[in-house]
């Protein structure tokens, strides 16, 4: 099937369009173009859309906005933005009448011309992703990228050729109820996020397992042999499996030996490089790049994977280096949403930080989080919803030690009151631990302003 088809097949019945952000808009656009009468649903009204608005009803799309945006979906055909759950009542009642609800990013699944690579987890997905594009690259494929990270990949479908790869991040919101599953499938972790969403960590690691549910005979999955949860999962028979670990040797799979980065392929194993040469700092980072190393095996050599290794940077808003002003360096890790992630930062220095934390509140626990902190920071500096959960972590976790504690306003003063406290020597670093909704459009502008805020001091 190609995207023609699904677009021809479009003409003769109506098609909704569950909201009108970043990830639907092009969507909304192909479809325009195509001839296909779409009307977009969205919780906004339109002067709360403002230039949206206006830009989708030249295209002439129809509307229906506001508080009972779901309640008038009659149309044929409805693409659900990954935010709403696909189980609400209205889409429930979409399926009884016969209707189809689907996604882009189910729909790109379906019309992809080539192989696609698909990574999800709870923390490391977006630097595996990048370093997997990375090394396909380094061996001279053409990759597109995109999914949860990046751009929709949807609308270039066209310019996408049989022999190119697919990289894609999937979100559990994307791979919910999601028919199909990719040639490659990767999962780094399953820690308990996004519970403001899914009913419980069941139906969130249900979501995150649909990545290989649908997987025919001769696809990958690599999945991670040290993380308590992925060992638990009831696998798809016909996947071929791998798996990544720290603290054994696999049959087949990417695992680490006295500081060594080993490839085993049905028992047989070979020194990669040694994990001390990774560029990007941090043993999270080792861990990213071991199952990168294990999704591209068949794809790139040995030489591709470590060349990019020695070489990679880092993903922006990863601890990613912002400057250095009067001997105190800033970091800016506002990709941490989660306090996994956020422990995963701190546990990347060797020295006690002063930490900008709290977020959106997305109903995950926090206590985990409290003795990290102690160990690792000196001051903690705290806004947002959530900045109340890691406070009361902080004061109950067993060390005697407790950082100095600061409440900040908004991000602004909380870099404001950073700069007031810190010494030449110090290491301040965002890593909320936190989800981005409860101030910004998401984690990539919240690490943008952050990084204007701290170049502007």
């Amino acid at each position: 099937m190609t995207l023609q088809d699904v677009l021809s097949d479009l003409h003769d019945k109506t098609v909704a369009v569950i909201g009108a952000g970043v990830s639907n808009t092009p969507l909304i656009g192909l479809l325009r173009r195509a001839g296909v009468a779409v009307t977009v649903h969205d919780r906004k009204e339109a002067d709360a859309l403002g230039e949206q608005y206006g830009a989708l009803a030249a295209l002439g799309c129809t509307f229906s906005l506001g508080e009972g945006y779901l309640d008038t979906l009659t149309e044929d055909v409805v693409f659900r933005t990954p935010g709403v759950h696909p189980n609400k009542p209205q889409l429930e009642a979409v399926r009884a009448r016969g209707g189809v609800v689907t996604s882009e990013m189910e729909l790109f699944f379906a019309v992809c011309p080539c192989p696609i690579i698909g990574i999800t987890g709870s923390d490391g997905k977006t630097t595996t992703t990048t370093l997997t594009c990375e090394f396909l690259k380094q061996a001279g494929y053409t990759c597109h990228l995109g999914g949860n990270i990046g751009k929709p990949l949807l609308p270039e479908v066209d310019t996408i050729a049989p022999d190119h790869l697919a990289i894609v991040e999937l979100s559990s919101f994307q791979l919910m109820g999601m028919a199909y599953s990719p040639a490659v499938a990767a999962i780094t972790n399953l820690t308990p996020n996004h519970l403001d969403y899914h009913k419980d960590f069941d139906e969130y690691v249900a979501a995150k397992t649909a990545i290989y549910t649908h997987q025919t005979a001769g696809n990958r999955l690599v999945l991670n042999a040290d993380d308590p949860v992925t060992q638990t999962l009831t696998l798809n028979p016909v996947s071929v499996l791998s798996w990544c670990t720290k603290k054994g040797v696999p049959e087949t799979g990417v695992y680490l030996k006295d500081n060594v980065i080993y490839i085993a392929e049905h028992g047989v194993s070979r020194r990669l490089m040694d994990a001390a040469d990774i560029r990007i700092p941090g043993a999270h980072n080792v861990s990213n790049v071991m199952m990168a190393a294990a999704i591209v095996q068949g794809y790139c050599k040995d030489e591709d994977i470590v060349h990019v290794a020695k070489t990679f940077g880092g993903v922006e808003h990863r601890i990613e280096f912002v400057r250095e002003l009067d001997g105190v360096r800033y970091y800016n890790d506002s990709i941490a949403s989660s306090p996994t992630r956020t422990m995963a930062g701190l546990n990347s220095f060797d020295q006690k930080l002063i930490l900008i934390a709290g977020g959106y509140d997305k109903h995950i626990p926090y206590d985990v989080l409290g003795e990290p902190i102690c160990e690792h920071v000196k001051t903690l500096i705290l806004t947002g919803a959530t900045a109340p959960k890691i406070r009361e972590a902080t004061l109950a976790a067993p060390s005697a030690e407790k950082p100095e504690m600061h409440d900040a306003a908004d991000l602004r003063d909380a870099v404001r009151i950073a700069r007031e406290v810190a010494q030449p020597g110090d290491v301040v670093i965002l890593s909320p631990a936190s989800a981005s909704f409860d101030a910004f459009k998401n984690f990539m502008e919240r690490g943008n302003l952050f990084k204007q805020f701290v170049n502007e001091l």
